[in-house]
C-alpha cells in the first residue's frame, strides 16, 4: 500500500511537471500552428521554413490564456494517472499472487531470464496495463477534449464533472471510451515488442562475461522501455536502484582492494 501511495504522489508530480509538453504534443498533432514558419537551417546547411519549436508554441499560449494556460486538462490527467497507478499495481498483485496465466509450460515455474519467463510476465504487465487504461480512459478523453478547446477558443468542457456530465448527456456511456481500441493495441503492441526485444539484446548480444552486465542489461530495458506502465514509476525506480547498487558495491569494492595492497598502489602513484 505505501509503495502504491508513493507511486501515485511521484507519478502526480511527474504529471503536473509535464503536462505543458503533453499539451503543446497534442496541440501539434491535432494540426494547430498558429504561428507563421520562419526562415531557417536544416541539418545540411540548407535554408528552409520552419515551423516554431516547443517555446515558441509555449510563449503563445501564455500571451493568450496566461501560465496556467499551459496546465488546461491537468485535473483529469491526474485523475487518471492516480487510479491507474491504483488499479494496475492492484491487478498486477493479484496476478502475481495467483500465478495468472502461465502461458508457457504449464505450472512449472520459468527460470528468470527465459523466454518462458519473458512471456508469462508480459502477460501479466499486459492484463493489468489493460485493466488500467479501460478503467481511465474516460478521463483520458475529457483531458483530450479539453486540450482541443484552445483551437476554437471553447469553454464546453470546463471541469471533471461538468465535462462527465457533458459528454454523457450528449455521447452516453460509449462516448466516454471513443479511442480505446486504438489505444489499447497501440499499449500492447508496444509492451511485447520493448520486452521481447530487451530480451534478445540481454540474451545475444549481451555476453556474461563482461564486466558490469547488470547494469547493462537494466539499461537496455530502460532504453526499450521494457515493462513500462501507465503512471507507474516502479520500473524506473527499480532500475535506477540497481544501478545505484551496482555502482555503490563497485565503489566499496575498489575500497577493499585499495586497503589489501596499499603498497602496489603507492607504487602505480609513483608511476605517475
Amino acid at each position: 500500500m505505501a509503495d502504491t501511495c508513493g507511486q501515485v504522489l511521484l507519478g502526480s508530480g511527474l504529471t503536473v511537471l509535464s503536462h505543458p509538453l503533453m499539451y503543446i504534443k497534442v496541440l501539434i498533432q491535432v494540426g494547430h500552428e498558429p504561428l507563421a514558419p520562419t526562415l531557417g537551417r536544416n541539418l545540411f546547411g540548407r535554408q528552409v521554413y520552419q515551423l516554431p519549436g516547443l517555446f515558441a508554441y509555449a510563449k503563445h499560449i501564455m500571451k493568450i490564456d496566461g501560465k496556467a494556460g499551459l496546465f488546461k486538462g491537468i485535473g483529469p490527467r491526474l485523475c487518471a494517472g492516480s487510479i491507474g497507478t491504483i488499479v494496475h499495481s492492484n491487478v498486477l498483485q493479484k496476478c502475481q499472487e495467483h500465478g495468472t496465466l502461465q502461458v508457457l509450460g504449464g505450472q512449472q515455474k520459468a527460470a528468470e531470464g527465459s523466454i518462458q519467463h519473458v512471456v508469462n510476465e508480459t502477460t501479466k504487465e499486459m492484463i493489468a496495463r489493460s485493466c488500467a487504461t479501460i478503467v481511465t480512459h474516460p478521463f483520458h478523453v475529457i483531458t483530450l477534449r479539453c486540450m482541443v478547446q484552445f483551437i476554437g477558443r471553447e469553454t464546453k468542457y470546463s471541469g471533471v464533472f461538468d465535462s462527465v456530465v457533458t459528454v454523457y448527456k450528449e455521447e452516453g456511456l460509449l462516448g466516454f471510451f471513443a479511442g480505446l481500441i486504438p489505444r489499447l493495441l497501440g499499449d500492447v503492441l508496444s509492451l511485447w515488442i520493448c520486452n521481447l526485444l530487451a530480451h534478445v539484446i540481454n540474451t545475444y548480444a549481451i555476453d556474461d562475461s563482461m564486466s558490469h552486465t547488470g547494469e547493462i542489461k537494466n539499461c537496455s530495458q530502460a532504453v526499450t522501455g521494457a515493462g513500462r506502465r501507465p503512471a507507474s514509476l516502479r520500473v524506473g525506480v527499480s532500475h535506477l536502484g540497481g544501478l545505484l547498487e551496482a555502482s555503490k558495491q563497485r565503489g566499496q569494492h575498489e575500497q577493499r582492494q585499495q586497503s589489501i595492497f596499499p603498497e602496489a598502489s603507492g607504487r602505480k602513484d609513483l608511476r605517475r
